[in-house]
């Protein structure tokens, strides 16, 4: 028997895992054949504090340092563009992330195919990162294993009972026993929850497509940062010398291994091609992800109140990567009865009590 089991391999629970080791052995439960398989392994892979609602944000800040220490962030920067249609949502988030406004001929001396005709204002910040996301979990699960904690993959989870020391979980690699019981399976963690005879929260998964096309005229992207539209209407980021566009659709689905939707992904390549002077001509690549939300759209971390041997770490959105380090040692304090680092009215909007 081990101290904890966490479902879900992702970077909710490998982050999880790398700070609940030290209090106790884990035992991590994947059901794909590798890591990071489904929304962890399709992020856009920023750091960007100011990103999400408060409680959000202040995991990020309290997160920086481990993704600084651990050297995981590179320069990117981040601008917003915005046209005279999108003036008012421009200038809302404009002042939400913080950034410095730039006229239209401003921005595109730094991305040179902005189209001036149509995108009049622009705001920017450098204080935006590439996350190593890769590193980032494998980093994780070093220290779950240097902690004698175990991985084992293949293991979709098919039955869970409550024992009178833990929980007894069922897979098809074997039956595993732990006192504390840790949901962070992504978009499936409403289906644990019921499979575990605890009350769902009602998590939504969101499908977002993405599409890499080749470097737009030939240009070197390598340092232009990452490009919001107004509204969130589309992004696109530099990535390995091409450019990852995305509509930003936010569509309600079963969870599932996802995949892009084509006519989604035009559309969205269409409302990028309306700012920009150079046309999308082919995708090199296309796939989507899932970004799971709590019906608050902020994270859920802590206990089940009827059951606090069975913890909540899901709703992570698309803030799951910049927001681990905070997010894992979180937990740990709560289980391990420590004052957490954020302040407590944040830990009290983490809560999963908020639904109870």
């Amino acid at each position: 028997m081990t101290d904890f089991i966490i479902i879900g391999g992702g970077v909710a629970g490998t982050s999880a895992g790398a700070y609940l080791a030290p209090l106790g052995t884990v035992h991590l439960l994947e059901a794909e054949p590798n890591l990071a398989y489904h929304a962890s392994g399709r992020s856009a892979a920023l750091f960007e504090e100011s990103y999400g609602k408060p409680s959000t944000v202040a995991l990020n800040a309290a997160s920086r340092a481990y993704h600084v220490d651990n050297t995981l962030l590179s320069p990117r920067g981040l601008m917003l563009v915005g046209t005279k249609d999108t003036a008012n949502d421009f200038e809302a988030e404009r002042q939400h992330m913080g950034l410095d406004l730039m006229t239209g001929a401003q921005a595109k001396a730094m991305v040179p195919i902005l189209n001036t005709d149509v995108v009049d204002r622009a705001g920017y910040h450098a204080d935006a990162w590439d996350l190593d996301t890769d590193r980032l979990i494998q980093g994780y699960v070093k220290t779950i294993r240097a902690n004698g904690g175990t991985v084992t993959t293949k293991s979709p989870v098919t039955a869970i009972e409550k024992t009178a020391t833990g929980w007894q979980v069922t897979t098809p690699s074997g039956t595993y026993a732990a006192a504390i019981l840790v949901n962070a399976a992504g978009p499936w963690v409403d289906q644990i929850a019921q499979m575990a005879d605890i009350a769902p929260i009602g998590f939504t998964a969101l499908r977002r497509s993405m599409g890499r096309i080749p470097a737009p005229g030939g240009h070197d992207v390598s340092h232009w940062p990452m490009i919001f539209g107004a509204s969130e209407a589309w992004y696109a980021k530099p990535d390995a010398g091409a450019l990852i566009v995305s509509p930003a659709e936010e569509h309600a689905v079963a969870p599932h291994d996802a995949y892009a939707d084509d006519m989604t992904l035009a559309e969205g390549m269409a409302r990028y091609e309306d700012c920009v002077t150079e046309p999308v001509t082919r995708l090199l690549s296309s796939w989507a992800g899932l970004r799971t939300f709590a019906p608050d759209r902020t994270l859920v971390l802590g206990p089940e109140p009827s059951q606090p041997n069975f913890i909540w770490c899901g709703g992570q959105g698309g803030y799951g990567m910049q927001s681990s380090p905070a997010a894992g040692r979180l937990l740990a304090d709560l289980i391990g009865g420590k004052t957490p680092v954020i302040e407590p009215a944040h830990v009290a909007a983490l809560a999963p009590a908020r639904f109870r």
